[in-house]
């Protein structure tokens, strides 16, 4: 997967000269926590996170008249409080790639540019945990998840799935796991099934350790 099939492309973005009251409200009314901001020509400069602006905001109001607060809000701009340093990625950026980089710098947010070095998307924490996790843990997904130990061999992942066809069951998520305890590569499956005990039955035959994960449970189509 690309960074551009899952980032967020509508941007709010601001500039060096956007009043940092205004910043705040953008952030409340778009109900987000970082902007970026560029210059006029829609070159990337920096980003402007929400605690930045919370902690900027009353330290140039504080024993202030109403008077002289309204000049120290006017006067402070994004530009001020921006962080120039920004971590950036492009389109065709790997998901990998891109939470790796998330990562080693302990950022929740990387701004997506093109060759010019204009934002077209920001990716963050949250893309990541809807769009990707999500999908790989099965949520929103009808079935029952089954964790089966120690058989993330490929001889022995080809054995499962055919047990899942030879029920009739429709397999909805696989993917592998590699146990902190063991060491051992697990396989995780989520089948669409009305009763997944015919399949655990024959794992077991087949000498696997198999433990039926509690998750929420999803309506079954009628006619699986």
């Amino acid at each position: 997967m690309y960074v551009k099939e899952f980032m967020t492309a509508k941007l709010v973005t601001v500039t060096t000269d956007t009043p940092l009251a205004r910043a705040s409200r953008l952030l409340y009314a778009h109900r987000i926590r970082r902007l970026p901001v560029v210059d006029d020509d829609y070159t990337l400069v920096g980003i402007l996170g929400e605690r930045a602006v919370a902690s900027a905001l009353p330290s140039a109001t504080i024993g202030s008249s109403s008077k002289d607060m309204a000049q120290s809000l006017s006067q402070l701009t994004a530009g001020i409080v921006m962080h120039p340093e920004v971590l950036t990625v492009t389109p065709d950026t790997t998901a990998e790639g891109a939470m790796s980089l998330a990562q080693d710098n302990k950022v929740g947010c990387l701004v997506v540019v093109d060759e010019q070095y204009k934002p077209v998307g920001i990716v963050t924490t949250n893309d990541v945990i809807y769009r990707i996790l999500s999908p790989l843990l099965g949520l929103g997904k009808p079935g029952f998840r089954l964790h089966i130990c120690d058989c993330g061999e490929s001889g022995k992942i080809s054995q499962i799935t055919g047990l899942i066809e030879k029920h009739g069951m429709k397999l909805e998520v696989i993917h592998i796991d590699e146990s902190p305890v063991t060491r051992k590569n697990d396989l995780i499956v989520q089948v669409v099934t009305k009763d997944p005990e015919p399949l655990i039955s024959d794992l077991t035959k087949q000498g696997y350790k198999v433990e039926l994960r509690k998750r929420k449970s999803w309506p079954i189509p009628e006619d699986d």
